[in-house]
């Protein structure tokens, strides 16, 4: 076994990961949402690594609340500065800086089978993927794969960005669907890179759908018309629901609604709204319908979440 498997197997149990090597640490544990650990430590030897990811697959029918998918992911490499004022620096130590430092960058990402029944709602199952996401694969498995440069790209996004609060909860939730979108992707490879819709093997017509997913995060709280976004992004309307269906995997009603709900459950779990202000800042005209469609989204109520 690699010592990028080595690391992945463990986890944080791993030797490399200590307390004193943290660097940098966000996680989150709501419950019915995905779970997610990210750590950054300071590499105190050198490790020849590649970038490593790995899907776990762990099937329990007997037992279908101890279901679930998590996705691990390892990379070496990187530097870090903690002094995030100096704009000159040349990675050369000066007195009392230690210059950038290289580090260990490990991602996890756990998600239920409860969480993940809502992308296969209403969906005829076929193919690999789809068997995944209803556990309804056989056999538990775990496979290494090695990393894109765009699962790459996200996986820098969620350690270098410049949100917080609330804006840092909706980009990170966004970001992790798509790793999601990437992994499962993986099982079936001849898929992966191969685009139905002809407008996307134009590198600009993919920047105008990644544009529309940012536009419809942007409106969380502010709901936009397809219409609208489609004159936003400068796109066919046709096209901006194909394309964005066939590079997100879902539809854009869809899309917004998961992102939607798994930004009330920050909200009221962690920030501890009532259900009257998440209503009210997700742009519901009822706390009526708030809460019909957070039931609908994620089984229980509002109210069962709040601290």
């Amino acid at each position: 076994m690699t010592t990028e498997q080595t690391i992945l197997s463990w986890g944080e149990e791993h030797p490399a990961f200590t307390d004193g090597n943290l660097l940098f640490q966000n996680k989150k544990q709501i419950p019915g949402s995905v779970q997610y650990d990210i750590r950054r430590y300071k590499a105190n030897f050198p490790m020849a690594m590649q970038d490593t990811g790995m899907i776990i697959y762990h099937f329990q029918p007997a037992q279908p609340k101890q279901q679930y998918l998590e996705l691990r992911y390892c990379i070496s490499g990187n530097r870090y500065c903690p002094d995030k004022n100096c704009s000159q620096c040349v990675q050369i130590p000066t007195e009392g800086c230690l210059g950038k430092q290289a580090t260990l960058d490990l991602f996890t990402f756990h998600f239920t089978a409860d969480f993940l029944g809502q992308f296969i709602q209403n969906v005829k199952l076929s193919g690999t993927r789809d068997e995944v996401l209803a556990f309804r694969h056989p056999e538990s498995f775990t496979q290494i794969f090695p990393l894109s440069a765009r699962k790459r790209i996200v996986l820098d996004q969620l350690l270098n960005h410049s949100y917080s609060g609330s804006l840092e909860n909706i980009y990170v939730n966004a970001r992790i669907h798509e790793l999601l979108l990437y992994a499962l992707a993986f099982l079936e490879p001849e898929k992966e890179e191969i685009f139905a819709c002809k407008f996307l093997a134009d590198e600009q017509g993919r920047e105008r759908i990644q544009m529309a997913r940012d536009i419809l995060l942007e409106h969380i709280g502010d709901p936009i018309t397809i219409k609208d976004l489609s004159r936003k992004v400068a796109m066919n309307e046709c096209y901006v629901k194909k394309g964005f269906k066939e590079v997100f995997g879902t539809t854009i009603f869809d899309y917004y609604q998961q992102q939607r709900m798994e930004h009330a459950k920050y909200l009221l779990y962690e920030k501890g709204f009532s259900v009257t202000d998440v209503s009210a800042q997700l742009g519901y005209s009822s706390i009526s319908h708030f809460s019909a469609a957070f039931k609908k989204h994620t089984g229980i109520k509002p109210c069962e979440l709040l601290q």
